[in-house]
């Protein structure tokens, strides 16, 4: 059987178990077999959002963005702010396309951007997953926080003293 994705191949062959011959083989079952399972679904949805994360850690790639969300731009148009090469902004523009964020479209010798904001959207997917996330555990500490506040506080105040009671010296002397 042909590995289904490059970690299997660095995995060491399944371990075969002795069995009895009236036992059925459910050796394929194993949890050792069911980890090399290559779940594309998740794999190229992890791609994707790596590559735009990716693309726009670069400054002058969130600068093309940034440009790009006004208006569609030429590739010398956008190379214009930084006093870069038109090689040096289609390095940045091919890694931007790869991670699906512009759309190029040639028109004559002029090569003009625009931006697809689509694969934005699973990022911010992504951020708002763990902005909730923090959010929940913020809210929890300052909880806490307050919580021990309270009982610091409290430990903190002086105590109101007893109503008078006349001591035991005075009790006895009447």
């Amino acid at each position: 059987m042909a590995p289904l994705c490059p970690v299997e191949r660095e995995r060491p062959p399944a371990q075969a178990t002795p069995r009895r011959s009236s036992e059925h083989s459910t050796g394929w079952l194993t949890v050792d077999r069911a980890m090399r399972i290559f779940n594309h679904m998740v794999e190229s949805h992890s791609d994707r959002l790596d590559a735009v994360f990716r693309a726009l850690a670069d400054p002058t790639r969130r600068a093309m963005v940034r440009s790009l969300s006004r208006q569609p731009r030429s590739v010398g148009e956008l190379a214009e702010p930084f006093e870069i090469s038109l090689a040096a902004a289609s390095k940045h523009i091919k890694v931007l396309e790869g991670a699906g964020l512009v759309q190029r479209d040639v028109q004559g010798r002029t090569h003009v951007c625009r931006l697809d904001a689509r694969p934005l959207h699973a990022g911010m997917e992504w951020m708002r997953h763990y902005e909730q996330f923090w959010n929940q555990r913020l809210d929890a500490l300052e909880t806490l926080l307050r919580a021990e506040d309270r009982e610091a506080a409290a430990r903190k105040a002086p105590r109101k003293p007893a109503a008078a009671r006349p001591s035991r010296s005075t009790r006895s002397k009447r």
